[in-house]
């Protein structure tokens, strides 16, 4: 019993290790390469468990497929304006055909030496092609960091996977600096504008105050003019009724105060007024009694 339970560890034992030899897993994480006598001849690119060759006919290379963060150095170029800026850029990466990886540049370490050059070109040739208002800005929809990127991305992706297997996901603008001077000058062009605007909107606001007095000073004269045509139309109709008061009164200046007292009365009376006042007093005394008046001489 004892000789069997040896003889069926030591054929489980074979067995474990015949099956490391010639099989392989390959994780979600990763992708795998199969070399056979050195030479790149399968990828495998899905997880799951795969056969191969015992070395040194074959031979397993992995490597971590999950995307992967390269930063370039911070270097200066210039905008199309020719404005000098300082920019640091980063690529986020990831390994999409092993077999063009690994005969193209063999690790990780081979391409980033890559991406550091190509990120260099992508950067210089796109950022020249924009203005530095579109970098920085007070107006922030003036600025085109996502369209920077895209270009930069645009530049890079095709040639990178044609060229070492390698798909790029991102490229980014990780960091912008500007010297002191350009500073200065950024500073001085932002003074600038907002003092452009300052006169602008206080010319509009000084327009629009002369055009309310404008307005103003029209209405009022026109106020006046209507005013004075009312102040004549009444003084010319008191100077009718006065003329004929006048010509009673040469007449018969009696009569003529009598006729005017006559008038007063009915125009204070006229809307039931309540007036509390001596009996005697003009022109009131003549509720009591009608004097005896004749006029002197016909009013013609």
């Amino acid at each position: 019993m004892k000789n069997i339970a040896v003889v069926v560890l030591v054929i489980l034992i074979v067995g474990i290790m015949l099956l490391y030899l010639v099989s392989f897993q390959v994780r979600q994480t990763e992708s795998a390469l199969v070399l056979t006598f050195g030479e790149p001849k399968r990828q495998i690119t899905e997880p799951g468990w795969n056969w191969k060759w015992p070395a040194p006919i074959q031979t397993l290379v992995k490597y971590d497929s999950r995307p992967m963060l390269f930063e370039g150095v911070e270097e200066e170029t210039t905008t199309k304006g020719s404005e000098p800026i300082i920019v640091q850029s980063y690529v986020v990466w990831r390994i999409a055909e092993p077999i063009k990886f690994r005969q193209s540049v063999r690790d990780v370490p081979g391409i980033e030496k890559v991406l550091r050059s190509r990120l260099r070109d992508a950067q210089n040739k796109v950022v020249g092609k924009h203005y530095f208002s579109e970098f920085v800005n007070t107006d922030r929809s003036q600025i085109k960091f996502s369209e920077i990127e895209s270009e930069m991305a645009a530049v890079l992706a095709e040639p990178v996977k044609d060229s070492y297997g390698v798909k790029i996901e991102t490229v980014g603008l990780k960091m912008l600096k500007v010297s002191e001077k350009v500073t200065e000058d950024v500073f001085a062009r932002m003074r600038a504008d907002r003092k452009r605007k300052t006169e602008a909107t206080l010319a509009q606001g000084n327009a629009e105050a002369t055009r309310i007095k404008s307005d103003a000073d029209s209405k009022v004269t026109e106020l006046l003019a209507a005013a004075e045509a009312r102040a004549k139309a009444i003084r010319g109709s008191g100077d009718a009724e006065a003329a004929q008061y006048y010509k009673m009164l040469e007449a018969d200046p009696e009569f003529a105060m009598f006729l005017r007292e006559i008038e007063t009365l009915k125009k204070t009376l006229k809307e039931r007024t309540t007036v509390v006042l001596p009996a005697d007093a003009e022109p009131f005394k003549l509720l009591k009694g009608m004097p005896q008046i004749e006029p002197r001489m016909p009013v013609k």
